[in-house]
């Protein structure tokens, strides 16, 4: 009998495509490759398969979450960026999925600028993790992998 692949979807918004050149006193020194490449490698031994997106446009996103709603993805790891603050149209296309969804940022949101201290979408996801850098994006799947075993 062949297990079931357990897929998490990771999904970059905005701008997090220019880590390790933007600004690294905020969102560090490594590239969004490395981020992604470390994540992979954290997966394996959990027995989850990764699929990462990544999108300058709100429009894609959204159409990345409407595609992902028909497959068998059993979470979400969201980096949305500014639209954290912006996008009721990623707050409505992340309220069609059931999985657990965590949201992730680099920085401390809540240190920074007051029009960054409110996320449009902190109330429907299961969780937030913000200010630990690219271990967020760890601790993210680490959360989410313990919800899918507990379930």
């Amino acid at each position: 009998m062949t297990q079931k692949i357990k897929k998490i979807q990771v999904i970059n918004g905005p701008n997090l495509n220019m880590l390790g050149k933007r600004e690294p006193e905020i969102y560090g020194s490594l590239t969004l490759d490395q981020i992604n490449t470390n994540l992979a490698q954290q997966a394996i031994p959990l027995g989850v398969a990764l699929d990462f997106f990544q999108s300058n446009h709100e429009g894609a996103i959204v159409d990345k979450l409407h595609e992902i709603f028909d497959e068998n993805i059993l979470g979400v790891i969201i980096n949305p960026g500014a639209f954290t603050h912006t996008s009721i149209a990623l707050r409505d296309a992340l309220l069609l999925l059931t999985c657990p969804i965590v949201e992730i940022h680099l920085s401390n949101i809540y240190k920074r600028e007051a029009f960054r201290h409110t996320s449009l979408l902190a109330d429907i996801v299961t969780g937030q993790i913000t200010g630990f850098g690219h271990y967020g994006y760890q601790m993210a799947l680490s959360a989410i992998v313990n919800m899918i075993n507990e379930s």
